[in-house]
């Protein structure tokens, strides 16, 4: 049996600036919210603070994927970022039901809305959220976890876009009800993204094969190797938000070369993105299968 690791590479600086900025952002958007009466303003605070924890939730995932093994967790502590995933999720979707409550009550009795302020504080995200996203930009061809941090950022400065025009249209208008309306938008993207985050999160806790990862395609791809007969017990499943394991018996009645097993890992993690494989090699099928293949 061999085992292959995935090395994480380190964006603490930009995860640092990123969720302070955001943080500090936030806390602008309650304030001036509130003053202004904006339910948007407040909807857009939420989905802000929703991605602040994707961030910190990132950034952990990143520590935790470079800790090593120890006593009873012998895979670390790498699954607690689909744990946290999840709750992100259900924080998520609280959020939304406030939201929401607030944007129908002002609906049913709109109440003047300071549209100029709501134009300065979202103008002021939409700086914010972009250089934000500029941070993972490099990053996110290569890990996962940073690029759903700038996918993230990239949709918030959208979001701050639209309460930009909201705010102009008040403005101009003089109609209270575009805000709550506003506030409609901004809660469908958060319920857009969020649902996927959760079922997407849910599925990797349950073992799932990764959504990213076609499991016939690997199959496929091992049973065409010179010298396998044929494959049994395959396992595909994430370790963590950023690593996947792969399990697999190869049936090789004729044995295997020394560089065998070193040129397969790498063909898996190249072509798959599969890092962390166990591989059990038998020069004679044996009719014991207790496991159903994924695929």
């Amino acid at each position: 049996m061999t085992h292959s690791h995935v090395a994480n590479h380190g964006h603490s600086r930009a995860f640092a600036l990123g969720i302070g900025l955001n943080i500090a952002f936030v806390a602008v958007e309650v304030f001036y919210g509130l003053a202004a009466n904006s339910t948007a303003l407040l909807a857009d605070a939420g989905h802000n603070a929703g991605d602040v924890l994707s961030l910190i939730f990132a950034w952990i995932a990143i520590g935790l994927a470079a800790r090593k093994p120890k006593g009873k967790y012998t895979y670390g502590l790498r699954k607690t970022t689909i744990l946290v995933s999840i709750l992100n999720a259900l924080l998520l979707f609280a959020a939304v039901v406030a939201i929401g409550r607030d944007a129908v009550l002002k609906l049913m009795e709109p109440e003047p809305v300071g549209g100029r302020q709501v134009m300065i504080v979202a103008g002021i995200g939409v700086v914010i959220n972009t250089f934000t996203a500029l941070l993972f930009m490099k990053g996110q061809k290569h890990d996962l976890n940073i690029r759903g941090a700038f996918l993230h950022m990239a949709a918030d400065a959208g979001v701050s876009a639209g309460v930009v025009i909201a705010g102009l249209l008040i403005t101009l208008t003089g109609m209270a009800w575009i805000d709550p309306v506003t506030s409609f938008v901004i809660i469908a993207v958060i319920l857009w993204g969020t649902w996927r985050l959760f079922t997407e999160s849910v599925d990797l806790a349950l073992d799932a094969v990764p959504k990213q990862i076609d499991p016939s395609k690997v199959r496929t791809f091992l049973l065409n190797l010179n010298g396998v007969e044929s494959i049994h017990d395959l396992h595909i499943w994430a370790m963590s938000t950023t690593h996947i394991a792969l399990t697999v018996h190869l049936v090789m009645p004729g044995g295997y070369s020394d560089d065998f097993i070193a040129d397969l890992q790498k063909e898996l993690k190249t072509k798959f993105g599969i890092g962390h494989t166990t591989f059990q090699i038998e020069q004679k099928r044996i009719d014991n299968k207790s496991d159903q293949d994924c695929g």
